[in-house]
C-alpha cells in the first residue's frame, strides 16, 4: 500500500521545474513572469472565464473563484513552479487582466502589492 497522495489532476509524469540554489532571492513579480512564459494557457483562460462571469451578470469577481475554477475545469498542469497554479501570482494576474481589458476594471477589488 502507498502512502503517497494521488495527485489532484493525474499527471504524474510531469515534473515541476525546480529553481537552482540561490534562486530563493526571486521577487514574487520575477516568479510569476518566469510562470506567466512557460504556461501562456492560464491568461487566456482566466480571460474567459471573466468574460463568461460578466455575460452571467456577475458585478464582482474574485480571482480566487477563477483559480479554483482553473483547477477543477482545465486540470492542465502547470510548468516552472512547485505548485500547479501559485496562488501568490492572483493579484498579478489581475492586474494583467485589467490592463488587457481596462474596462473589466469594476468587477476587481485592487489591492496594494505587498512585495514586489
Amino acid at each position: 500500500m502507498s502512502l503517497e497522495q494521488p495527485t489532484l489532476f493525474g499527471l504524474d509524469d510531469i515534473q515541476p521545474v525546480r529553481l537552482p540554489d540561490g534562486a530563493c532571492s526571486l521577487t514574487i513579480q520575477e516568479r510569476f513572469e518566469a510562470f506567466h512564459a512557460l504556461n501562456p494557457w492560464v491568461m487566456r483562460h482566466l480571460e474567459n472565464l471573466v468574460q463568461d462571469a460578466i455575460d452571467r451578470g456577475f458585478q464582482r469577481i474574485g480571482i480566487g473563484m477563477l483559480f479554483e475554477l482553473l483547477r477543477y475545469r482545465y486540470g492542465e498542469a502547470t510548468r516552472g513552479d512547485e505548485f500547479r497554479l501559485n496562488n501568490n501570482f492572483r493579484s498579478r494576474y489581475v492586474r494583467m487582466l485589467i490592463g488587457a481589458r481596462p474596462d473589466w476594471a469594476p468587477y476587481f477589488e485592487i489591492r496594494a502589492l505587498r512585495a514586489a
